[in-house]
């Protein structure tokens, strides 16, 4: 059995239209949080996401990350498989899109600790995502960290021709 990590998430989506007319979308991503992402915005954002245990369904994990990292219910709706990608970590993410609206603002981030700086033996709090908006595929592919693109391109893909994300 794999050692390696294995990650769950969700991408919100709303359709919209692009200046041409055609059917597009628009995804929910957020800003990771604590110290080592301050001040970085390009290849800084990630979906609603978290580790899951063996055992554990990837669906379910990805339903309790959303509502852990924004403070809100996953809303209604169909779940489109937008299949796994590997990050640069090795980690394997799965995920799955929504479609659905709701306000950022309305957004309350879950929380991690660590020692902060390193060294000190201080523990801090932190976001673990502290602010979330809402991207055109463009914009996301230059804020998500690079292992992530592809969902958007998957669901993009469906949207716009209806077919299977991550076929041919």
């Amino acid at each position: 059995m794999s050692s390696a990590k294995r990650s769950a998430g969700l991408l919100l989506f709303r359709a919209v239209r692009d200046e041409a007319g055609e059917q597009d979308v628009e995804v929910l991503i957020g800003h990771m949080g604590g110290p080592f992402w301050t001040g970085r915005e390009d290849a800084a954002w990630s979906l609603p996401k978290g580790e899951y245990e063996p055992g554990e369904e990837p669906a379910a994990a990805a339903r309790r990350e959303f509502e852990e990292e924004l403070g809100l219910p996953v809303p209604d709706g169909d779940w489109v498989e937008l299949g796994e990608a590997r990050q640069r970590s090795g980690k394997t993410v799965v995920a799955w899109a929504v479609e659905g609206d709701l306000d950022p603002a309305r957004v309350t981030p879950g929380v991690f600790t660590m020692e902060w700086p390193r060294g000190s033996g201080v523990r801090r709090e932190f976001p673990e995502m502290d602010r979330f908006a809402w991207c055109t595929p463009d914009e996301a592919a230059r804020l998500l960290i690079v292992g992530q693109r592809v969902f958007v391109e998957r669901l993009r893909a469906y949207v716009r021709e209806g077919r299977a994300p991550g076929s041919a």
